[in-house]
Order: C-alpha cells, then sequence, then structure tokens
C-alpha cells in the first residue's frame, strides 16, 4: 500500500502545474499634451497601439509576466494623449517541457493579463475626461505563432528567461 500511494505522490509532484498568483499594475503613465484645447476641437481621433510582453523567472518556479499597452491617440496631426499601462502578473508553473513553457509564457499569460491592461487603460482614458478606448480582444496565440516563424526564419529560438 505504501509504495502506491509513493507511486501517486510523485505522478501528482511530475504532472504539470499552473497557478496564478496575483495580477498588478507595474507601471501607468497618462500624458495630454495639448489639453485643455484638445476638448474644444472636433473629436477625429485616430488610434496607434503597441503591445509587448516580457517575462522574467522568479524563484523556484514563479515566473513574472509583463504585458504591455502603449496607446497614443492623435487628433488630426496633434497628439490628444498617451497612456501607457504595464499590467503583470506572478504565475507558479511547474513540470513543462521548454516549447510548452514558452507558448505558456508567451501566449496564455498574456491571454490572461489582457482583460485587466484593456480595463485599466480604459479607466485611465476615461479619467482624462476622454472617451474609452474599447480595444478589441488579442489573439496572443496567433502572435506567438507569428513570433515563432520569424525567429525560425532568422534562426533563432525562443528563450524562457
Amino acid at each position: 500500500m505504501t509504495d502506491q500511494q509513493n507511486t501517486a505522490a510523485t505522478e501528482e509532484e511530475a504532472a504539470p502545474q499552473f497557478s496564478l498568483q496575483r495580477i498588478y499594475v507595474r507601471d501607468l503613465s497618462f500624458e495630454a499634451p495639448k489639453s485643455p484645447a484638445i476638448f474644444r476641437q472636433q473629436w477625429e481621433p485616430s488610434v496607434g497601439l503597441d503591445l509587448n510582453t516580457r517575462q522574467k523567472a522568479l524563484e523556484d518556479d514563479f515566473h513574472e509576466v509583463v504585458l504591455t499597452l502603449s496607446v497614443t491617440v492623435k487628433n488630426g496631426d496633434e497628439v490628444a494623449f498617451i497612456a501607457e499601462v504595464q499590467q503583470a502578473g506572478i504565475f507558479l508553473i511547474k513540470n513543462l517541457d521548454a516549447a510548452s513553457m514558452s507558448h505558456t509564457l508567451g501566449a496564455f499569460c498574456p491571454n490572461i493579463l489582457f482583460p485587466y491592461a484593456r480595463e485599466t487603460l480604459d479607466s485611465l482614458v476615461t479619467r482624462g475626461s476622454f472617451p474609452a478606448l474599447m480595444l478589441a480582444p488579442v489573439n496572443f496565440d496567433a502572435l506567438y505563432a507569428q513570433e515563432l516563424q520569424r525567429m525560425q526564419q532568422e534562426g533563432g529560438a525562443p528563450t524562457v528567461q
């Protein structure tokens, strides 16, 4: 009976594990350089979005993933506002092979963080007295696949830090 318990415990320890530990805002920035004059103009915005992710291994099997959304909104040729949020999470990830770990950190974790970052960004923008951005969902799996393809063409491979 003890051998069966030991085998079950060993199998459980070797099974892949994923657990979200914490979600938090790492950095937040808002700038409206043409205020208050921008509020008196006809509103015809153009939106530029930059999206970036990075990850860092912490102690043991903990990893920090940071999703950065940077938005520049112009009204005509003038910058109405610039907003940036770095939404981060700490994840416990154990017993994954290198490819699965890379996908988890590069696509799965950012998928979890994006709704929080989008809500934070919308709240920030509306506090600046601008209309909410209402960013469309992002397919991080497709972005990850594109990045893998680009790296393979360049002769590299994704790295897990």
